[in-house]
């Protein structure tokens, strides 16, 4: 933090501010990801040195979707989290992420499909199945942010989930997670079981027929 706070200020002594911003935003990603206000309520923090953060922080995020992007990379629930963490961790609303992979688990493309209060009545399954359709992805993993800290996963979400599940498997898609993230944590449908019960579910529905 000290070096990059010195592209702001090449000659100033900036140890103390670099200390009193880790220990205010909690190490170097929230020092990265916070407000330029913030920054600059720190003493010896000026607008210049703020810009020079916010810039890493840019940068920093477009180099992860870039060296992501058609390499494998859903090996685990932690690896999409530490993926898009850096990028949805301080939004103040809800977005509801889909990424599309191919059948070899490569990232086609990360899209947003809604911004605010998620329900089953506002994401539409035939919404998601048709834009999997056109990027011709053969799975999809689901990120949606929870503001308030907690990733919990709310009835609403559950729900959500086994309705897209069980539309994917109308179309031979694979859905392998959906993950809430919240701060400094996540929750994984695929990591407590969800998505497996959701899809045995829907196996059994059709042994029924």
């Amino acid at each position: 933090v000290e070096f990059l706070l010195t592209l702001g200020t090449p000659r100033g002594d900036l140890r103390l501010s670099a200390r009193a911003a880790l220990k205010q935003f909690g190490g170097l990603s929230g020092v990265l990801s916070a407000p330029i206000e913030k920054l600059t309520e720190i003493r010896g923090i000026g607008p210049k040195n703020a810009l020079y953060l916010k810039l890493v922080h840019q940068v920093a995020g477009r180099y992860l979707k870039d060296r992501v992007a058609g390499k494998v990379f859903f090996g685990s629930s932690r690896a999409v989290f530490d993926y898009l963490y850096h990028a949805m961790r301080d939004l103040t609303r809800e977005i509801f992420k889909v990424l599309f992979l191919n059948r070899k688990n490569e990232l086609i493309l990360d899209q947003d499909v809604f911004l605010g209060t998620l329900s089953a009545s506002a994401v539409y399954p035939r919404e998601i199945i048709t834009l999997a359709l056109e990027h011709r992805a053969a799975a999809m993993v689901f990120v949606h942010n929870h503001p308030s800290g907690d990733p919990a996963p709310s009835p609403e979400d559950r729900r959500l989930t086994r309705d897209l599940v069980w539309a994917a498997r109308l179309m031979m898609i694979q859905v392998l997670d959906h993950i809430v993230i919240g701060r400094n944590r996540y929750y994984s449908f695929a990591d407590e079981g969800l998505i497996k019960t959701y899809s045995d579910a829907y196996d059994d529905g059709l042994s029924r027929l």
